[in-house]
């Protein structure tokens, strides 16, 4: 089976690589504007996700984007077995892509992982989300990948 390299993977490797058409300059330049306005665009979080995986740190938007998809559970079932799993990958120390959150907000997760509500992944989502912010966030904007992705959208829009 032959592996796709996404668009993201190829701008960042070859400069001539063109991003997909549906990907502005002006979406691009937003990202630059906040951390919260890169979230919220359509290829923001791919493409910010792509850079998290390159500096070994992709295990925070991914428990990020599970906690958005946790919140949306209706059934009480459903919701028990997914925090497990969440606990089990993400907040169990030694856990594949623990995730660094304070002792006390693991201690609560921890506390209410047998009866857990929609809410009980919040405080760590909240730290998670402010470590990308200030930590990851400035480098991303900083980074070759981001640069490169500024020049070929401003190459595309003037071609």
């Amino acid at each position: 089976m032959s592996r796709r390299t996404c668009w993201v993977c190829q701008i960042c490797r070859d400069a001539s690589k063109r991003p997909p058409s549906n990907l502005t300059l002006e979406e691009v330049l937003q990202w630059a504007q906040s951390f919260e306005k890169l979230m919220a665009t359509k290829h923001g979080p791919v493409v910010y996700a792509a850079y998290l995986k390159m500096e070994h740190s992709d295990e925070n938007i991914k428990f990020w984007k599970a906690c958005e998809t946790y919140k949306k559970i209706a059934s009480r079932w459903s919701r028990i077995s997914r925090a497990k799993k969440l606990y089990k990958i993400y907040i169990q120390p030694q856990s594949p892509r623990e995730i660094n959150i304070d002792s006390s907000t693991r201690d609560t997760i921890i506390r209410n992982i047998q009866e857990p509500t929609r809410t009980c992944f919040e405080e760590a989502q909240r730290i998670v989300y402010m470590h990308m912010e200030r930590d990851s966030y400035p480098r991303f904007l900083k980074s070759e990948m981001y640069q490169r992705l500024v020049k070929t959208t401003q190459a595309s829009g003037s071609s």
